[in-house]
């Protein structure tokens, strides 16, 4: 699957991937939605995104965590 919302620039916000070369990185978008916003609510709070935006960071994301491990606490 290509990302074509996806950006990466070495130059902007640390090389974060981002949304579609804006300063909005995935990671705040996919924080938002964690934290419970809808997506109509992600787009209204950062208005410069589109409603294809808040799901391709989200298949972004879940792409990106198939590739690598992830260490979690041990819950003993």
């Amino acid at each position: 699957m290509g990302f074509e919302r996806i950006t990466v620039r070495p130059g902007q916000m640390g090389g974060q991937p981002c949304i579609r070369g804006l300063r909005i990185p995935v990671a705040t978008v996919v924080g938002m939605v964690a934290d419970g916003m809808t997506t109509d609510e992600v787009v209204a709070a950062l208005p410069d995104l589109e409603p294809a935006d808040v799901t391709e960071a989200l298949h972004y994301a879940a792409a990106t965590l198939q590739e690598h491990l992830v260490p979690l606490l041990d819950p003993a």
